[in-house]
């Protein structure tokens, strides 16, 4: 039985110290800040991510560079056989395509899963992944799993600020200006690919019911054949203390399911501001 490494990157929500907990390796995903880099959870840590946003100072997202992959990757492979990596989705960064072309010169040593996760869907991913690993699964095996599961699984979002949107061109000054007035707030899903807009609303509690309303559907209507395989998650920008409000808000609502939480990955925080609030459900493999 090959001994595979499980390798991902730091959008799923995982820090370095879980990580050794795990006995997996996290790639620290690179932001540029006033064009200076800085690597998520080793130079960068969330407060001093927020606090240069507050500030608004000039942050982009970027992805890991080939080198850095492959130092990883190189190292890794001098212990293990195979490695299992898990970017994050491939509709929301060019990670994984980077990925994808990398792990070709390693003669089917590395299996790239095109995951089309995020934040704690990707992290459930993970779990997946150490699962099947545990069960004897090769790098292939869990590859195809995973890719074939990918879809069953969905993030809705709200956010507190439209200044973020508006900033990175996701709604026009008029909208936002005239949804900031209105205390419009846009709840958005991303569902594999990309991230959209769902619904709009007025006010926070009519946000965190349509959230909730649309994980209900999901349960009832998309995930009904694997209901009692279903994971609850929930992600936020917001602070620990809202946070956990919102956890029993929707352990109310969903009694008896496990409920995966952590802190928005940056590269989404990136594009939705402070404030935010999330609600996932995904299939446990």
């Amino acid at each position: 039985m090959s001994k595979v490494a499980i390798v991902t990157d730091s959008n799923s929500g995982i820090t370095q110290d879980r990580g050794k907990e795990l006995g997996i390796y996290v790639l620290p995903m690179p932001f540029f800040i006033d064009e200076k880099i800085y690597y998520e959870d080793i130079t960068l840590t969330q407060e001093q991510f927020y606090e240069k946003l507050g500030a608004d100072s000039d942050i982009s997202t970027s992805q890991p560079s080939p080198g850095n992959v492959m130092e990883l990757w190189e190292k890794i492979l001098k212990e293990y056989d195979e490695i299992v990596c898990i970017p994050m989705s491939s509709g929301l960064s060019s990670t994984c395509a980077t990925a994808t072309s990398i792990a070709a010169e390693y003669n089917g040593r590395v299996q790239v899963v095109n995951n089309q996760r995020i934040s704690v869907t990707q992290e459930q991913s993970v779990y997946d992944a150490i699962h099947l690993r545990n069960l004897g699964r090769s790098a292939s095996e869990i590859k195809e799993v995973l890719e074939r599961e990918k879809f069953q699984s969905s993030i809705y979002i709200t956010v507190d600020t439209l200044k973020y949107l508006k900033k990175g061109g996701r709604i026009t000054p008029a909208a936002a200006a005239i949804g900031t007035v209105l205390n419009l707030k846009p709840v958005l899903q991303i569902q594999g690919e990309k991230l959209d807009a769902f619904a709009k609303v007025r006010g926070w509690k009519a946000a965190k019911k349509t959230m909730l309303n649309a994980i209900e559907k999901d349960l009832n209507g998309r995930f009904a054949d694997v209901k009692d395989q279903m994971v609850l998650g929930m992600a936020y920008t917001c602070s620990k203390e809202d946070a956990q409000e919102w956890k029993q808000e929707i352990m109310d609502r969903f009694p008896g399911y496990e409920i995966l939480e952590g802190p928005l990955s940056l590269s989404v925080a990136c594009h939705i501001g402070p404030g935010a609030m999330a609600v996932t459900c995904m299939k446990k493999v």
